[in-house]
């Protein structure tokens, strides 16, 4: 494992490289080099909220991945999805594989506000977070409240660890949040894929991580027992689905959903449960 390509975390919004925290020892006892970022104008990040844009998170990760100078990996968290994305289509030749993690993997040109309205007639949980937004008077950028972070992020982790994690959300810039990648078969149609499905997120909920397997199908999916954040709930357990992967030590075939629902891939998945943990 110890020639394993490098990992790049990408955080969700209103996150900050913080939030991966317990995922670093857990890669490295595997050997796998990890680095968290914070992008830029959130986590510990200066850069002012209305110069935050796609553009400037790939400038920014384009020069992590030239640092570190090897072709490297991405997890990508929620929101940190459409970011990954567009970087694998930028910089094809610098990025091996990605990993989702409850992550935003949509089609060229989509928006999760755009998966969102298509979801909400059928499936009204589907609006998640979007509801308990607190915007700035400009509209620039958006807060999310300690109860609702503690509700639809954290209902799973354990109390003090999901306070922690309300009171370090910063607020989130909208030109880094209201996102869209241009994509091409080529570049990031080539990327393998791995999907770790969250069943009991209430904020990208599970209706729409598997619309977003159907659109942008052939991604590896595993399905875990937890809500919106499971590197802070159960950072072993996504630990045991991430790192095969990572380390280039699954056969690389795409994988199924457990319910049978293939969505563009073969019938034979992966369900690690809570008891897994440790």
């Amino acid at each position: 494992m110890n020639a394993a390509d490098p990992v790049v975390l990408i955080h969700g919004a209103w996150q900050g490289s913080w939030v991966w925290r317990r995922m670093l020892p857990l890669f490295a006892r595997a050997g796998l080099s990890a680095v968290a970022v914070d992008l830029p104008g959130n986590g510990s990040d200066a850069t002012p909220p209305q110069d935050v844009c796609l553009g400037g998170y790939l400038s920014y990760l384009e020069g992590v991945l030239v640092r570190l100078g090897r072709p490297a990996s991405l997890v990508a968290h929620s929101g940190g999805g459409v970011v990954a994305s567009a970087l694998a289509e930028r910089c094809a030749d610098r990025v091996t594989r990605i990993a989702y993690v409850a992550g935003m993997m949509l089609p060229s040109g989509m928006g999760f506000a755009d998966l969102i309205a298509e979801l909400c007639a059928e499936h009204s949980e589907a609006a998640g977070i979007g509801p308990h937004l607190v915007w700035s008077a400009d509209h620039v950028m958006s807060s999310v409240p300690a109860a609702a972070a503690l509700a639809y992020f954290f209902h799973d982790c354990a109390d003090t660890d999901a306070r922690d994690a309300a009171a370090r959300l910063t607020p989130q810039p909208e030109g880094g949040r209201a996102l869209c990648a241009t994509l091409t078969p080529q570049r990031f149609g080539r990327m393998p894929r791995l999907y770790v499905e969250a069943a009991a997120d209430r904020s990208v909920v599970l209706p729409c991580q598997r619309r977003m397997q159907d659109l942008v199908p052939g991604a590896q999916v595993v399905t875990l027992p937890t809500g919106h954040a499971p590197h802070l709930a159960a950072p072993a357990l996504l630990a045991e689905a991430l790192i095969p992967f990572l380390a280039g030590t699954d056969d690389g075939t795409p994988l199924a959903r457990s319910d049978g629902h293939a969505g563009g891939a073969a019938p034979h998945g992966r369900s690690l449960q809570a008891d897994e943990r440790q």
